[in-house]
């Protein structure tokens, strides 16, 4: 008995420190390059009109959230008091993750037709914003419902400030 006891309890430790480590600096990656290249993006292809253009700033800003969010994953804690884990592993998780939130909905901006561009870049945010709402409601225990109102509400709040900005922009 006391042999499946402790093999419970290592597996839900296991459990836990994946989801500490490694879920949990993705899900952070995600949801910041999801959420924090949206208003650059489509600013930019509110004010210049053209979807190549677009790209760059998404690349630009997708790259660059990468980068700082991996730095900043990595420098915030040796992972020795928390439990966390490697803090380049997790800087590493974090940076790639936050580049790919960024860059799914940038890369239909390789498309030369600005329409055509921005309804694939918005049916992509749609599904990223669920994806991250799923992800933490399977792996943070969040009740589904609240999750998916507090992703949406908070992408569509920085979505509709990019949009706007980009429409504000070229009335001047």
């Amino acid at each position: 008995m006391t042999v499946q006891k402790s093999i419970k309890r290592t597996t839900k430790e296991s459990d836990a420190q994946y989801v500490l480590q490694k879920v949990q600096p993705a899900l952070l990656g995600l949801m910041d390059g999801s959420v924090s290249t949206l208003a650059p993006l489509f600013a930019a292809a509110g004010l210049t009109h053209q979807a190549h253009k677009a790209f760059f700033v998404g690349l630009a800003a997708s790259l660059g959230a990468g980068i700082s969010m991996g730095l900043a994953e990595a420098l915030s804690d040796d992972g020795k008091v928390t439990g966390r884990g490697s803090p380049i592993t997790r800087g590493i998780i974090t940076g790639f993750a936050t580049t790919l939130g960024g860059m799914l909905h940038t890369l239909p901006f390789l498309i030369t037709d600005l329409d055509t561009a921005l309804h694939f870049a918005y049916a992509i945010v749609a599904v990223e914003l669920v994806a991250i709402a799923m992800i933490r409601y399977k792996f943070m225990k969040s009740p589904l419902w609240s999750t998916v109102l507090q992703v949406i509400v908070g992408g569509g709040i920085v979505f509709f400030l990019g949009v706007w900005l980009g429409k504000l922009g070229i009335s001047d």
